[in-house]
């Protein structure tokens, strides 16, 4: 505007200012001093209004933090929790930095919503983000005076942005900027969203709490239900707890909880939502809070999940989003299918509980007085090895510091099989008390397809994270098996007899091998030695057969840990976890076809499109024995469990049908195990303790058909009784053929030979006798080294051509006898007849 006509502007207003001009210089002349403070006080507000304005204009555009764009606005990207499902579509759980589920409008019930809305923001629907009335209580109580308790006035569109956009310090303007900011944020979102996907972006990001995200979620953990089928009353609970999350928490403080739910419905019905009569009946329920925490120590699987987790935050960044970025296993809401089967993993838990409970009972009946730990030294390590001693030491402790600090009492929560306790004990009264814990594995799986059907690493996650699926312990007697296979895979009968004798093996550093019941005498036939575990035959055999022979045999099925090249290894001393020897037993269940184990189906992202399958086609497994000679196995293993060390699964669980299996038992009664099958599940079990030194002493009470064999024993047994699964116990390992039914077609025992087979057996064994001492001669002849004399006790390594040899010759000679039996017979007979006549 140019000089000239703000000028000719000025003189067409003089008409009109000219009476304000009178007035107002009468009131100065008059009142000199008023006219002053008002002309100061006026300057003062236009300072202040221009002031305001100029705040806020610095604010919107971005003197205080960046505000988001309506672009921005449009691809919000809220962390979502991956969930883990098992095989049966049930949700076992979460991945997460937030725990969140997001979950649409039509999936959450009108209860919610319309108990929002009464509650939170009544005329939502008719203003465009800010509601002024509101904001004028806003302005003047929680602006201008500071005072953030009084809340009230932020519509949920506000409430929206400030779940979306975190808050920050600006030292004494915070609260002023953040509710400005959150303004100008509101005013954006209902430009871009509709009122509908602003509710649904709202349900889904506000907190209630913890980690606890979403309505879907605090509905699960609160209520134990779904956000649409939750109940008016438990939606006014939920709704309540956005005031104050933990002050209206119900499991917490359900008294606060109660009257804040009456609250919601009085508004509920205020608003139109509810009758007086249904709200007043509502208010007069009780509280009923179903609680079910999500966390990595809660739920189904906590060590399976756990051990999930640890593979797959990396795998999962492998594959790429649509942006190009990597997926995040916490934050982008995959879901993750696997192949664990929700009953059969509860059955598995249900299983270890029961019996561990029962079991560490007679644990500390059988050491009350004594100390499981022996030397006091031993409690020292421990205390060393404690996150407490570490910490002190870190900040500076002395030993006599901690010393004391370990002795001296103090509240603690302590596991119990009944959940957790509280209890006053010192640091080391509680060292002691989990040193004497025992602990236990047990893994399920299918044989045909290897997939993973139930993972328990141990009694209890929280408390204990080392998993004893993936520990290796000594095998015990569970590696027998693989030593008659490979017997007979190398072409030994089932039928031939071993002398139960106590050797002592001088070319193996005097090794002399017992029985476990010390008992010797007779023989045994492969069928026979297995069904009662005789450690004798176990080592006769695999040194007739050959130690490599064995160490082949058990890689082949899926012993990937160093397998020493001794023949104590017939006995057990090979180091192995649960998830190996459960794939050895598969591949005798599976008929010699080594199953791949796997415990992954696929992976989909937030939208439902699978990113990655997982998986093995059963056609490609390797077959590392015959079906015969697989089935001979499971026949000698049925044995086991019919009339050998694992017959209390008849007697003790009532169980029927088809059942093979082996238990095992380390030295001085370390390890329990139990590896069992059935037509469609092998499974294995591990217990022990924690350390070595702790165990039974006696091996009635520490054998593994005691300590481990049971917990296989109970979950058959809550299997079968499910309906889902009772016909299962009423199928039958595959029929076997003629030829194994005749290889095994034999007395398991023996107490001597026929004469003719001992004769000759002795002949035989004498014969290799010399040759191998011969051998032995030339050996030290080249090595000139002293001759040793000769022992005559220790078994000889047949060849499989001169056995085959003998075999025959036997057969010959046992024909021949027979026939001049049979002669002998009709002789008898023919001159009976004659006698009888005359």
């Amino acid at each position: 505007m140019t000089t000239h006509s703000k000028s000719s502007f000025l003189k067409r207003l003089e008409p009109y200012l000219a009476p304000a001009k009178a007035r107002w210089a009468a009131f100065s002349s008059q009142m000199p001093r008023l006219a002053r403070a008002v002309k100061i006080i006026g300057g003062g507000a236009a300072v202040g209004l221009f002031s305001l304005l100029l705040f806020f204009q610095l604010i919107r555009f971005g003197a205080f933090g960046h505000l988001p764009t309506a672009e921005e606005l449009k691809d919000i990207q809220n962390h979502a929790a991956s969930e883990v499902y098992s095989a049966d579509g049930v949700l076992l759980g979460k991945y997460f930095v937030e725990n969140r589920t997001p979950v649409g409008v039509d999936e959450v019930s009108t209860d919610i919503v319309n108990a929002l809305i009464a509650t939170e923001d009544a005329r939502f629907f008719d203003h465009h983000g800010v509601d002024m009335r509101a904001s004028m209580r806003v302005l003047f109580k929680t602006i201008l005076m500071n005072d953030e308790s009084s809340g009230g006035g932020s519509t949920l569109s506000q409430q929206l942005a400030k779940n979306l956009f975190q808050r920050k310090r600006y030292r004494l303007l915070s609260i002023p900027i953040n509710k400005i900011r959150e303004m100008y944020v509101a005013r954006r979102l209902e430009r871009v969203y509709t009122k509908e996907e602003l509710l649904n972006l709202y349900l889904n990001t506000v907190p209630f709490g913890g980690k606890i995200y979403g309505v879907e979620v605090a509905a699960r953990q609160f209520f134990s239900t779904t956000a649409k089928e939750v109940k008016t009353e438990e939606a006014a609970v939920l709704v309540g707890m956005l005031k104050a999350n933990t002050y209206y928490n119900p499991q917490r403080n359900p008294k606060n909880a109660t009257r804040r739910r009456n609250t919601v419905l009085s508004q509920m019905h205020k608003y139109g939502y509810l009758s007086k009569a249904v709200c007043d009946s509502l208010k007069a329920l009780p509280l009923e809070v179903k609680y079910q925490r999500e966390s990595n120590n809660e739920g189904l699987a906590t060590f399976f999940r756990e051990h999930l987790r640890q593979e797959l935050a990396e795998e999962v960044e492998k594959y790429e989003k649509s942006d190009g970025t990597p997926y995040n296993l916490y934050t982008d809401g995959l879901r993750i299918y696997t192949t664990i089967h929700s009953d059969m993993q509860r059955y598995a838990e249900e299983a270890v509980s029961t019996h561990m409970s029962q079991l560490q009972k007679s644990f500390d009946k059988h050491w009350k007085g004594r100390k499981p730990w022996g030397n006091e030294s031993v409690l020292g390590v421990e205390i060393q090895r404690s996150n407490r001693y570490k910490s002190m030491k870190a900040n500076g402790a002395t030993e006599e510091e901690i010393e004391k600090a370990f002795n001296t009492p103090m509240n603690m929560t302590i596991f119990t099989y009944k959940g957790d306790e509280q209890k006053t004990m010192t640091p080391l009264d509680s060292i002691k008390y989990y040193y004497a814990l025992l602990n236990a594995g047990f893994l399920v799986t299918d044989p045909s397809t290897g997939a993973i059907r139930a993972w328990v690493g141990g009694i209890d996650h929280k408390y204990f994270k080392y998993d004893h699926i993936k520990s290796r312990r000594q095998v015990g007697s569970t590696f027998k098996p693989i030593v008659y296979a490979s017997a007979i895979r190398s072409g030994f009968q089932p039928c031939d007899y071993y002398y139960n004798r106590l050797v002592t093996y001088t070319e193996y550093e005097d090794w002399r091998p017992e029985n476990a019941d010390g008992e010797y005498g007779g023989l045994y036939s492969m069928q026979g030695a297995l069904t009662k575990s005789i450690n004798s035959v176990a080592v006769d055999l695999i040194i007739r057969n050959s130690v490599d022979s064995v160490r082949t045999l058990a890689a082949e099925m899926g012993i990937r840990n160093n397998i020493p090249k001794a023949p104590a290894i017939a006995l057990g001393a090979v180091d192995a976890s649960l998830l190996e020897m459960t794939q050895v037993y598969a591949t005798f269940a599976n008929r010699g076809v080594r199953p791949e184990i796997q415990y992954l189906s696929r992976i989909e992202n937030s939208r439902g499109e699978i990113i990655a399958e997982f998986g093995h086609d059963p056609s490609t497994f390797e077959e590392v024995m015959t079906a015969d000679e697989a089935d001979i196995m499971t026949k000698m293993m049925e044995a086991v469990v019919d009339s050998g060390t694992a017959r209390r699964l008849r007697y003790r669980y009532g169980l029927k049908g088809a059942l093979a299996g082996k238990t095992g038992t380390t030295q001085s009664h370390t390890d329990g195990w139990f590896m069992g099958y059935t037509p469609r599940l092998v499974g294995g079990v591990w217990v022990g303790g924690e350390s070595p030194r702790v165990r039974f002493r006696s091996l009635s009470l520490g054998q593994g058909a005691n300590t481990a064999l049971p917990i296989w024993g109970h979950f058959l047994k809550k299997l079968y009784a499910d309906p889902a699964f009772r016909k299962w116990k009423a199928e039958g390992f595959a029929p076997t053929s003629y030829e194994v039914a005749d290889a095994l077609d034999c007395a398991p025992f023996m107490e001597e030979l026929p004469l003719l087979a001992a004769d000759t057996i002795q002949t035989l064994e004498d014969s290799f006798d010399r040759k191998l001492n011969g051998l032995f001669d030339v050996f030290r002849k080249n090595k000139k080294v002293q001759p040793r004399q000769p022992v005559n006790t220790s078994p000889r390594v047949i060849s499989d051509q001169e056995r085959l040899q003998e075999r025959a010759r036997i057969q010959k000679k046992n024909e021949k006898t027979k026939k001049k039996r049979e002669r002998k017979k009709k002789r008898k007979k023919f001159w009976g007849k004659i006698f009888k006549k005359d």
